[in-house]
């Protein structure tokens, strides 16, 4: 077995999350949850934080994405090989399910920094021969199958990983439950935790719990939050844990994983100033703080901005603060960089079959999870409008985005941006390009143009792709919502989208009226005033959005209480 001794003496911090994005082959991720748990990985790493990371293996990946003949969404299984990437531990530890031992092993796979500091990583795995043929696949879909297995995953995630942790011996000071999949960990803690029996109160020591737990929520979107029926709970975890603290996590008939998480942390975050207010607003009575997210600015930098921050900033990877000189950066060697990645998309876009784009026209993206209140069908609102744009300020789209397999509405929306795709034709070219993953994310933020976000306010909670578009100079048009409402400088970093909840279509109007009076024409005649943009971008966008500045917040103000 892999020594881990180096790790159990100084590791006191355990991150816990259902997804996290290691590298594109490694299929343990779905979309922004995992971005970012990868992203908080690599930042610890840099700055040799004593975490270990907790996740689920996912051997079959979440789904790999093909896009039929008239849009449709065909998914397919998306495997991958842990053994390419990652060892497997000799330890095993059993949680009860449904009143039968599931036995569940931890791979390891060990980040490393480019300084030299590492980081470990466990994927835990019940694809065992100890097990029954049901349970070896707890592990194996990201985000699959029905409600019981879900719950038997988080199962898994939060009573697995903690124990685990103790039986390779982790002394784990802090647990940090990235999302509420992992909240049951807190509950496996309660068992831990006992004082003196007193007639009248609980024997599980709230306090002590509470002090080792910190929560941070992501989304304001009611579906997002898990919620399993108290008679599910009962069935799979009945036996395991006692049947009156079972009935006290349930009120109402059903057990909220997101109450839970914050009934049992001492320190709770929202991922935005604004997102924090909404969490208040849907749960009150909690404090939740706030830490908005970051992303990690040295995975997401194209080697050839890389290359042009190396030469002058060569602390940039661990302290991308240093970018706020990138403002003095030639106009010259900005536009250069640029337009290698952009040709580098523009390749990547015709090799997938997409239509033939031109390096010298605009070329707006828009990627991520193709869902309702995200809009992504708000660019194409108004067809004739957007092909008359067209005609004055030509230029190009290029979007990427999965549903998530029971989202039908989300899935339909797919097939309708395929369908406006073939009305613009041939005259404003627009590319769909299939599977979604974080290789594609990296070539979209970093040879757009404009990357444009559409979220319905206040449902966004954070948002990370701009953040990663602004380390390269990519200019954000984007709702005020989420990050934005604290990054946006009309006019100097990007542009906002003005919406009001009386007008359901003020929001496509207002896109249409910046891309018409303001973004396409500036474009067109002004590329000195561009780049300034650019520039201004990325200097003040990178240096106060990045997940160095996130972790350090999280060390002081909540690892560190």
């Amino acid at each position: 077995m892999q020594n881990l001794q180096p790790f159990t003496r100084r590791v006191r911090i355990a991150y816990f999350s259902m997804e996290i994005a290691i590298r594109p082959e490694i299929h343990t991720y779905s979309g922004g949850l995992g971005v970012l748990a990868g992203d908080v990985a690599r930042s610890c790493a840099d700055l040799d934080l004593p975490v270990v990371f907790v996740s689920l293996l996912s051997r079959e990946g979440y789904f790999r994405q093909e896009i039929g003949p008239e849009g449709q969404q065909i998914e397919h299984p998306d495997p991958w090989d842990p053994s390419a990437f990652m060892t497997p531990l000799g330890a095993m530890i059993a949680v009860q399910i449904e009143q039968r031992s599931v036995w569940v092993r931890p791979w390891l796979y060990l980040l490393t920094s480019p300084l030299g500091h590492t980081v470990p990583v466990l994927f835990l795995d019940t694809d065992l021969s100890e097990n029954a043929p049901t349970d070896r696949t707890i592990t194996h879909y990201l985000y699959g199958g029905d409600t019981a297995y879900r719950l038997r995953q988080e199962i898994v995630l939060g009573i697995g990983g903690t124990r685990l942790l103790r039986a390779l011996g982790f002394e784990i000071a802090t647990y940090h439950m990235n999302e509420g999949h992992s909240a049951l960990l807190a509950l496996e803690l309660l068992s831990y935790y006992l004082r003196p029996a007193i007639r009248g109160q609980s024997p599980h020591d709230l306090g002590a719990v509470q002090r080792r737990c910190v929560f941070t929520t992501h989304t304001p979107v009611e579906a997002g939050h898990d919620r399993f029926p108290h008679e599910l709970v009962r069935r799979l975890l009945g036996g395991a844990i006692d049947s009156d603290l079972l009935n006290e996590v349930c009120p109402g008939g059903e057990l909220n994983m997101t109450r839970l998480a914050l009934d049992l942390s001492g320190y709770v975050n929202g991922v935005a100033e604004k997102h924090s207010e909404t969490t208040e607003r849907m749960f009150p009575g909690y404090e939740v703080r706030s830490i908005t997210n970051g992303v990690h600015v040295a995975t997401w930098a194209h080697p050839a901005f890389a290359r042009l921050f190396q030469a002058r900033f060569p602390d940039w990877g661990l302290q991308p603060e240093v970018l706020v000189g990138a403002d003095q950066l030639p106009d010259a060697d900005v536009w250069a960089a640029h337009q290698s990645a952009k040709e580098e998309l523009l390749r990547a876009i015709s090799a997938r079959g997409g239509p033939a784009m031109r390096a010298d026209l605009p070329l707006i993206g828009f990627a991520r999870r193709v869902t309702a209140y995200k809009r992504p069908e708000l660019l194409f609102s108004d067809i004739e409008r957007l092909q008359a744009i067209n005609r004055q300020f030509p230029f190009q789209i290029v979007l990427a985005g999965k549903a998530h397999p029971r989202d039908f509405d989300g899935k339909q929306r797919i097939v309708d941006i395929h369908r406006h795709i073939r009305r613009l034709a041939p005259a404003l070219p627009v590319a769909f390009l299939a599977d979604y993953d974080m290789a594609l994310a990296r070539l979209l933020v970093a040879g757009s143009d404009v990357w444009l976000n559409t979220p319905q306010p206040p449902m966004e909670a954070s948002g990370t792709s701009g953040m990663k578009a602004a380390v390269n100079g990519v200019l954000n048009l984007s709702a005020l919502d989420g990050w934005w409402l604290e990054a946006q400088v009309e006019g100097v970093v990007g542009w906002s989208l003005g919406d009001d909840p009386a007008h359901p279509g003020a929001g496509a109007a207002s896109l249409y009226d910046k891309l018409e009076r303001v973004v396409l024409p500036l474009y067109a005649r002004d590329r000195s005033r561009w780049i300034w943009m650019m520039k201004e971008a990325m200097s003040k966008i990178p240096q106060q959005f990045n997940s160095q500045r996130m972790m350090r917040r999280y060390a002081t103000e909540a690892y560190l209480r």
